[in-house]
C-alpha cells in the first residue's frame, strides 16, 4: 500500500549569503500513512507490538515531534493500530524557547549531521547545541531554518542529560563523511568510531533537582524488551460496518433531506415515529449511517468525500456506544485524504418524536480538501483520537470541529465554569486556525455556540461579552505585531442543548474564510444587487425588525445568514391571530397550524430575499438548518410539511429552490436558540450557508 500525498506551498522572502534577496517556495507534504510492507514504520509497529506483549501496562508512546507532520502521522498511525495513545508534548511549541530550555536543563547534545544553508560540515559537526545556539538563530533570521533542526537541518547525538544518572558518554574517535559538497548547503555526517562511559559519581545529583527526583522515581520503570517474533506481528484489522445485521426500517420512519448544490451539499438523515420496537441508540445510529452511506454511493461518492459530520444523539451518557458504532463506518482507511471533522451534541430527539440518533453530513464531490488531524496529546490543542479531525479546509471555507474548553495536555475540562471553558475553547480554536494561517478574530464568518442547560442563568449573558472581548484582544495582538489583516464581521448563533461531551458547559463551532489569494475580498453586511426578490408571499418591509436577521457576505463567494424569529417578530407576522400576552408565556400557548404556516412563509421569503439581493441563489445553498424547540407543541412532521410546501410555492413562483424529491432543509430540535446567549427563546431560528464554487 502506498502513501497518499497532499501538497501545499508557502512563499517567503529570504537573503542569500551575500545579502541578496530571493523568494523561497516551501512545499509542505501532508502524508496520510497507509501500511507499506518493508517501510521503517512497520519496523516500529513490530517493536511496539512486542513491547505491548512483554509490558502489558504500556498505554502510550511519547515522541519528540515539534512541527514534522511526516513524523507525527506515522507515530499516530502505529499507535492507532495498537490501541496506544500518542503523546507529543513538544508539538507546535516555539522552537527558540525549546532550544533554550534544553540547554538550560543541561542536555549536552552534539551535531552528527548538517544539511542546511549556512551549516558547514568542517566547522559545525561535533559542536554542542549550546555553542551553536546564537548561530542557529542567525541562520533562522537569514534563511528561515528551524533552530531545533525539525526540517532536517541537523541531527544530534545526546552525550549527557539529567536522565543519564550514572555516567555520560565520552566520544573518543569519529569519522566525518561528506555526503554532498554542494556549495550552498553541503551535507556531512559524523560517524562515532570509539567512545567510553565516564562515571558521574556524586555530582550526578547536581543541576535540576526536580528532574533528578523524577529520574529516581522512575528509574525502576526501565524495561528491556527481549526479542521480536515477526510471525506474530500482524496488525489487527479494522472492523467494517455490520451491514448484514441491520434491521429493516419502514420508509415512513426514515427521513432524508439534501441540498441541491452540485459541488458541495449536505445530506441529513433521521428516524421518526418511535412508538414501534426500539433498536436503541446504536441500532438507530447504525441504520442512519448505512442510509447515508447508500446516499453517498448513489452519488458515486464515499466517506472520503465527507467534509463535516454533525452527530446528534439523544443521551450523552451513551456517547461511548455511539462512538463505537461511528468508527465502524468512518475509518481512516476509507478516508485516505483525511477523516471528516465532527461535532457531537445531545438534542431533545425523543421529546420531538424522533429516534435516538440524527446525522447531517457536508459532502464535496472532489478531493481538494485539506484536513488537520492531530491524534497526539500535546500542549497545542485538544487531540482527536479517532476518525474525526480538528478542521477541514475546502474551497476557502474552514470547517472547525466543535471545540470544548479542554486543557490540551491533560484533556480535561478547565475549572472556572462556563466563562473559563469558553476562554479555553476559543484559545483552542485559535491554535487550530493558526495552522491555516488565519485567526478566529479576523477570518470568522459564523460562530455557533452550543450552551448546556447546566449553565446558571446569571452566567449566560456573560458568554457573548466574553467571546467579543476575546476576539477584540486577538485583533489588538495582530496590530501589535505590525500586521493589519482584513477583518470580517462574524455572525453569532447560540443553541441551548441538554448536554455536551464530557459534561462541558460550552462548545464552540467556528466557520472561517481562508482565501487562496493574499488579498481578502471585502466583507459586506448589506450589498444589494440590481436583482429584486420577486416572491414576497404578501410580506412588506415593515413586517420585520432589522435585528431579526444577521448576515456575513463575501461577495461572489460566501453568504451566511441567521434568521431569528422571536415571539415579538411572530406577533408582528401573525398580528391578526395572536393576542398581546402570547409572547410573555414562553410559548406555553401553542401556535395554530395557520400561524405556523405564515411564520414558515415569512422565513422562506426573508431568506430568499437575502440570498437574491446578495447575488446568490438556492442552487448555491450548502446547508439550511431550521432550529425549533419541542415546547412549541408543533409536531415535527407538521413543521416539515409546512416548510416543504412553502418551498414548493416559491419554486412555482420563480423557480428558485428546485426542491425536487427531498426537502432542502434540516429541522433540528433544540431546547432553545437565538442570537444572544441570554435569550434563546426563538420560535424558529434559520441558519443558511451558501457558497459559489
Amino acid at each position: 500500500m502506498q502513501n497518499a500525498w497532499e501538497f501545499h506551498c508557502s512563499e517567503g522572502e529570504y537573503k542569500d549569503p551575500q545579502g541578496k534577496p530571493f523568494k523561497r517556495v516551501l512545499w509542505h507534504h501532508k502524508l496520510s500513512y497507509q501500511r507499506t510492507p518493508g517501510d521503517e514504520v512497520e519496523d516500529m509497529f513490530i517493536l511496539l507490538n512486542e513491547v505491548k506483549k512483554q509490558i502489558p501496562s504500556i498505554t502510550a508512546v511519547s515522541s519528540g515531534a515539534i512541527a514534522s507532520d511526516y513524523q507525527r502521522l506515522r507515530v499516530e498511525s502505529v499507535c492507532s493500530r495498537l490501541g496506544l495513545v500518542s503523546l507529543a508534548y513538544l508539538w507546535k511549541q516555539d522552537q527558540s524557547l525549546l532550544l533554550q530550555e534544553m540547554i538550560t536543563n543541561e542536555i549536552m547534545a552534539i551535531t552528527v549531521k548538517v544539511a542546511a544553508m549556512g551549516l558547514d560540515p568542517a566547522k559545525h559537526l561535533g559542536k554542542e547545541i549550546a555553542f551553536l545556539e546564537p548561530y542557529l538563530h542567525k541562520l533562522k533570521d537569514l534563511y528561515g531554518i528551524n533552530v531545533c533542526g525539525e526540517g532536517g537541518e541537523y541531527e544530534t547525538l545526546t552525550l549527557d542529560c539529567p536522565l543519564f544518572q550514572n555516567a555520560r558518554i565520552m566520544l573518543d574517535d569519529f569519522q566525518v563523511v561528506l555526503h554532498s559538497s554542494d556549495s550552498i548547503a553541503p551535507v556531512g555526517v559524523l560517524h562515532p568510531l570509539k567512545f567510553h562511559l565516564e562515571s558521574k559519581q556524586s555530582n550526578s545529583l547536581s543541576g535540576n533537582n526536580k528532574t533528578n527526583d523524577l529520574c529516581r522515581e522512575n528509574i525502576s520503570s526501565i524495561f528491556e524488551v527481549q526479542g521480536v517474533n515477526l510471525e506474530e506481528c500482524k496488525a489487527p484489522g479494522e472492523p467494517g460496518p455490520e451491514v448484514n445485521d441491520l434491521i429493516e426500517v419502514s420508509s415512513h420512519r426514515l427521513h432524508l433531506s439534501k441540498t441541491e448544490k452540485d459541488t458541495t451539499f449536505s445530506i441529513c438523515c433521521w428516524l421518526q415515529d418511535t412508538s414501534g420496537p426500539s433498536t436503541g441508540l446504536q441500532g438507530d445510529l447504525k441504520l442512519i449511517l448505512r442510509q447515508i452511506e447508500l446516499q453517498l454511493e448513489g452519488c458515486g461518492l464515499g466517506w472520503e468525500h465527507v467534509l463535516y459530520i454533525h452527530l446528534y444523539i439523544s443521551d450523552m451518557d451513551q456517547f461511548t456506544q455511539a462512538n463505537e458504532t461511528y468508527v465502524r463506518f468512518i475509518t481512516q482507511d476509507k478516508c485516505p485524504f483525511g477523516v471528516p471533522s465532527r461535532s457531537t451534541i445531545e438534542l431533545p430527539l425523543i421529546q420531538a418524536g424522533l429516534g435516538r440518533a440524527y446525522i447531517e453530513v457536508l459532502v464535496a464531490n472532489d478531493q481538494s480538501k485539506r484536513v488537520l488531524h492531530v491524534q497526539s496529546i500535546s500542549c497545542w490543542a485538544p487531540s482527536c483520537i479517532g476518525p474525526y479531525s480538528q478542521a477541514t479546509l475546502h474551497k476557502e471555507m474552514l470547517h472547525m470541529a466543535g471545540q470544548l474548553g479542554l486543557d490540551p495536555p491533560t484533556m480535561t475540562l478547565c475549572d472556572g465554569g462556563s466563562t473559563a471553558e469558553l476562554q479555553s475553547a476559543l484559545q483552542n480554536s485559535e491554535a487550530i486556525a493558526k495552522c491555516f494561517n488565519c485567526s478566529i478574530s479576523t477570518s470568522a464568518i459564523l460562530f455557533v455556540v452550543y450552551c448546556s442547560t447546566n449553565i446558571p442563568l446569571d452566567e449566560r449573558p456573560k458568554i457573548h461579552d466574553n467571546l467579543d472581548t476575546f476576539a477584540k484582544q486577538l485583533k489588538l495582538s495582530h496590530l501589535d505585531k505590525g500586521t493589519k489583516p482584513e477583518v470580517l464581521d462574524p455572525i453569532f448563533l447560540y443553541i441551548l442543548v441538554p448536554d455536551l461531551p464530557k459534561r462541558a458547559l460550552v462548545e464552540i463551532k467556528p466557520i472561517l474564510y481562508v482565501p487562496e489569494t493574499v488579498e481578502t475580498p471585502e466583507e459586506t453586511s448589506c450589498q444589494l444587487s440590481s436583482i429584486v426578490a420577486p416572491s414576497s408571499f404578501g410580506f412588506q418591509p415593515a413586517d420585520w425588525p432589522d435585528s431579526c436577521i444577521q448576515k456575513c457576505v463575501i461577495p461572489g463567494k460566501i453568504c451566511a445568514v441567521v434568521l431569528s424569529i422571536t415571539s415579538v417578530v411572530a406577533m408582528k407576522i401573525c398580528s391578526d391571530s395572536m393576542n398581546a400576552d402570547w409572547s410573555n408565556n414562553n410559548h406555553q400557548n401553542s401556535l395554530t397550524e395557520s400561524q405556523m404556516k405564515r411564520i414558515s412563509r415569512f422565513c422562506i421569503f426573508l431568506l430568499n430575499k437575502t440570498i437574491i439581493e446578495n447575488d446568490f441563489s438556492w442552487k448555491d445553498t450548502m446547508s439550511l438548518r431550521l432550529y425549533f424547540p419541542p415546547n412549541l407543541h408543533v409536531p415535527m412532521e407538521t413543521l416539515s410539511n409546512l416548510f416543504a410546501d412553502g418551498f414548493k410555492e416559491l419554486d412555482q413562483m420563480n423557480g428558485g429552490s428546485k426542491v425536487g424529491g427531498k426537502p432542502i432543509f434540516n429541522l433540528v430540535p433544540v431546547l432553545g436558540a437565538g442570537i444572544s446567549a441570554a435569550c434563546t427563546n426563538d420560535i424558529i431560528t434559520c441558519e443558511l450557508f451558501a457558497g459559489k464554487s
